[in-house]
């Protein structure tokens, strides 16, 4: 199974296929609006406008899995993350994110860690996860990593660039 072969619901109910993110760079992120690390939207979120022409998307996993910090309903997540953070990327369904009632998406993940053991899961809400433009994941980083972060915004560019010279490589080819 692929990245591209993922299917999730968002916090409405509507199916996304991941399938239809191919050639983008996603960041997968559990999120918990009541966690200390929830003002990482706003960043997240600056984020994604700043890079959403290049092809970023952010994919946001609710989860009360960490500190029962995600107490909200779906409808309650998505209204609290765009009206307190301006929130435009999807919020997907509240699901789990560790154990074994996991959602497929984190299962994926695990799978897909070069260290599954210290990186295949989540070790708190906003553990954040990039995927390349070919459905890779390149890298995993920890909640403690601001998405403002020098080392976090590198990873996010060599992603970006290699996806736009992808992009450049096959129109020369056309």
């Amino acid at each position: 199974m692929s990245f591209y072969d993922l299917i999730f619901k968002d916090a409405a109910g509507d199916t996304i296929n991941f399938g239809e993110l191919r050639g983008k760079t996603c960041l997968l992120v559990n999120i918990a609006t009541e966690c200390g690390h929830a003002r990482q939207l706003h960043d997240l979120q600056t984020l994604y406008l700043l890079y959403k022409q290049r092809g970023f998307v952010v994919l946001a996993f609710p989860s009360n899995d960490f500190g029962n910090q995600e107490p909200r309903g779906n409808e309650q997540i998505h209204s609290y993350c765009s009206s307190e953070y301006l929130v435009t990327f999807p919020v997907l369904e509240k699901s789990h994110v560790v154990g074994p009632e996991a959602n497929e998406v984190f299962r994926f993940l695990k799978e897909h860690s070069r260290f599954p053991a210290i990186f295949g899961k989540p070790m708190w809400n906003f553990q954040k996860y990039l995927i390349d433009c070919n459905g890779n994941l390149t890298d995993v980083f920890l909640p403690t990593t601001s998405p403002r972060s020098g080392r976090f915004r590198r990873a996010l560019e060599r992603c970006l660039d290699t996806a736009t010279v992808e992009k450049d490589e096959i129109l020369r080819v056309v």
